[in-house]
């Protein structure tokens, strides 16, 4: 979109970005146009009847398959719209959502109506604005710690407070297809709303006082509810207090119900959970969550169904005998896997997968689902429920190969349906049909972008279902490769290595631009397992490095910046000689080739790679020239917390200032390019922290250049700002790397 969309007016309250006009998210992303695809015949029907200008979003399709509902954005609001399969036509059913805390129209059982949140009718005008304070600010600590990330958009007045509860305030309503609406209850803050599967019940969530200054909306006073129909409440569940004092500790959680949900595959069953530790993951406990059910009429105590070691992290139901919990702990790297019996919550848990998260080649991949009668996502099974499928990434030392298998839950041993080939990237998207021989997948090579096909599990007959057009022709040709090679203690390391249609290495080296992003683990095992696909489609989107590769330049993408913590050692504790080290050897190694220059590469990141390129030029000599988006340079401006890092400050200050490239300001001495959106709102990644690193780069003397994006978050959004981007880029890079001499035998490296 044009800047001018992000121009329009916007509140940012409560960690939302809200466009007041239309009552919904500032920034969501839209669809400009909806086609069906008859898979019998591949004809195609546009969706007709939609107004110009059309942002859709929020599809959903009815239990019974025969309608899309979704949600237009017009200049004046939202609205509710329908589309009939059977025609292609689609019309408006209703007006005046309220989107503002994403609380979508769902369906409800029998496909003849959907429940939304609506701007309440008696909400009048948005509350005045005053220049004139109506007393201070005040924010006190009782003495108790509260630990807080740094968040961005909160609430920082008693206005703030007010246009938040304006904005927020909606009524649930029910919508049939004719387009009757009926009220449902009283007014709120709604930031929830759930029908049971049977469609007889709502589950509705809305906020309250006090709000808070310190923490965004999701973690301010909750009231969660069940209501019939007709809006009477039949039971709350929890009146969850202010949430301002959870612990930094990753897997740390709030204390009382959390997570509450319906059990997708039951008529109206409630779950959810609750901590066994205090939701305090830095303190030692043996049972960590306890998972409850709840079914109407809902009265009683509700019943334990699985006591965890780790944190819950997931749950996928498929009947009364049948349900997969995975757990998962980041201290450690595990997550479990149980099976277990909801309609026998006495029934001891099966383990399933117990396993490392960081052991890629290792993973069993997750359970494929389907849409059950009622509109629900439940376990795909066949032969009576005794087998299962899985989907996974299949990552190996080839490469990714994603799978399908058949997993037989007697036994727990698995068949492998379908498997990846070279010279194509294949993701198994869902069976076709209920006996699993008729497979959906979505293809691509590196020339050809992702396109969907049927595969014919018994035969081997394909056939292509879409026919997605090349995004960026210009790319055609390009030379893709998966390299490997050695860290200097040993570490395997990979990266994607490209470069322009042509180019063999008679031509001699091209200037290159390394791209990359660091990532923690506590095995060198699983830091040196192979990421990505030969034979993935070479996307270059906004943002994208590959842009590069039509300026002359190769491109090394994505190469492995592994930081690693083995046993008692935290992976930060030795940051920087690693990145330099990783960064060493993906130089040595596109020099090695004949691809790379050494006195005329480039290294560039975004956010967390963003703040290693700065690192990187602040402890080495290996690159000419560097780009950094909307990066953190100095820690102490996230003193709890940041990235993989659960330490404070206080508890590790050594480990905050070595990792910081704004107390190495002075050591910078390769060109710097700092680009950032002055809306940022990634926690973290607040606009000062480019500001300030480019005064301390400027004070030092640095060469450094500071491009600040007016109205951009974290990620680039606007035209003009992609291409504003772009431009100073180019322009970056061939004053300082292409344009540079070329080698003379030198060896850039680690600075002592």
């Amino acid at each position: 979109p044009p800047v001018a969309e992000l121009a329009e007016r916007e509140l940012r309250l409560g960690g939302l970005r809200i466009r007041p006009r239309t009552h919904a998210p500032s920034r969501a992303s839209y669809i400009t146009g909806l086609r069906l695809v008859r898979l019998s015949d591949l004809s195609e029907r546009p969706i007709s009847g939609l107004p110009e200008g059309s942002r859709l979003g929020d599809l959903a399709w009815s239990p019974d398959g025969a309608r899309v509902a979704f949600t237009n954005l017009r200049q004046d609001g939202a609205e509710l719209w329908v589309a009939d399969l059977s025609t292609g036509a689609a019309r408006r059913l209703a007006g005046g959502l309220n989107l503002t805390a994403s609380v979508e129209p769902r369906w409800l059982a029998g496909s003849q109506a959907l429940v939304c949140a609506l701007v309440d009718p008696g909400l009048g005008s948005e509350p005045p604005a005053t220049d004139v304070p109506t007393g201070p600010v005040i924010r006190e600590s009782a003495g108790r710690a509260a630990p807080a990330r740094t968040f961005q958009d909160l609430l920082k007045s008693p206005y703030d407070e007010a246009l938040f509860a304006h904005y927020l305030t909606s009524r649930v309503a029910r919508v049939t297809l004719d387009g009757q609406v009926t009220p449902i209850g009283q007014g709120g803050l709604i930031a929830g709303l759930s029908p049971s599967p049977d469609g007889r019940y709502l589950l509705v969530q809305s906020l309250h006082r006090p709000f808070s200054y310190l923490v965004p909306a999701e973690r301010f006073p909750r009231r969660i509810e069940v209501w019939d129909l007709d809006g009477k409440v039949v039971r709350q569940i929890a009146d969850l207090p202010l949430q301002e004092e959870i612990p930094i500790a990753f897997d740390s959680v709030a204390t009382g119900p959390r997570d509450v949900s319906w059990r997708e595959d039951a008529p109206a069953t409630l779950f959810w959970l609750e901590a066994l530790d205090g939701g305090d993951a830095g303190k030692p406990a043996p049972e960590r969550d306890r998972v409850l059910l709840l079914p109407a009429p809902f009265q009683g105590d509700p019943t334990p169904l699985a006591t965890l070691t780790y944190r819950f992290s997931g749950i996928n139901w498929g009947n009364d005998g049948l349900a997969l919990i995975e757990e998962s702990w980041f201290k450690t790297r595990r997550t479990r896997t149980w099976i277990v019996q909801p309609g026998h919550p006495g029934a001891a848990p099966v383990s399933l997968f117990d396993r490392s998260s960081e052991d890629r080649y290792g993973d069993p991949g997750g359970p494929l689902s389907t849409f059950d009668s009622r509109g629900r996502r439940v376990l795909r099974m066949a032969d009576g429920g005794k087998t299962l499928f899985l989907v996974g990434a299949g990552a190996s030392s080839e490469g990714d190969r994603p799978f399908l298998d058949a997993l037989d839950l007697a036994s727990h041993k698995t068949k492998r349906l379908f498997r990846s080939e070279a010279p194509y990237y294949e993701i198994p998207v869902d069976l076709l049909d209920g006996a699993g021989r008729q497979l959906l997948v979505r293809r691509e090579t590196v020339d050809q972008p992702p396109n969907y096909w049927a595969r014919d599990l018994a035969t081997a007959k394909q056939r292509q279902l879409t026919r997605f057009p090349h995004p960026t022709p210009q790319l055609a040709g390009i030379h893709k490769e998966l390299i490997r090679y050695q860290r200097a203690d040993g570490v395997q390391l990979t990266a994607t290595l490209f470069t322009p249609a042509g180019w063999t290495p008679a031509d001699g080296p091209l200037p290159t631009v390394m791209w990359a992003y660091p990532q923690e683990f506590k095995s060198a095992d699983a830091a040196g397992q192979v990421t990505d696909s030969p034979y993935r489609f070479a996307r270059a989107g906004a943002g994208s490095p590959l842009v590069w590769l039509t300026q002359g330049y190769a491109v090394l993408d994505d190469p492995s910046m592994p930081i690693v913590g083995e046993g008692s050692k935290e992976p930060n504790d030795s940051y920087v000689q690693q990145l330099v080290a990783s960064a060493q050897a993906a130089v040595d190694e596109v020099v090695r080739r004949g691809v790379a220059d050494r006195r005329r590469i480039a290294v560039g990141g975004h956010s967390y790679g963003a703040f290693m390129t700065a690192n990187l030029l602040a402890h080495s000599d290996l690159f000419a020239a560097g780009i950094a988006e909307s990066g953190a340079y100095n820690r102490t401006l996230t003193p709890f917390g940041f990235q993989a890092e659960e330490r404070d400050l206080w508890h590790a200050s050594e480990i905050y200032m070595q990792m910081s490239p704004f107390m190495f300001a002075d050591k910078v001495k390769t060109p710097l390019l700092l680009i950032h959106g002055q809306a940022d709102n990634n926690p973290g990644t607040d606009p000062i922290q480019s500001e300030r690193f480019f005064n301390a780069l400027k004070g030092n003397g640095a060469t450094a250049k500071l491009v600040y994006l007016p109205l951009e978050a974290h990620g680039y959004r606007g035209r003009e700002s992609v291409l504003d981007a772009l431009a100073e880029s180019y322009d970056w890079l061939d004053k300082y790397v292409k344009n540079r001499p070329a080698a003379e035998g030198s060896k850039a490296a680690a600075r002592p």
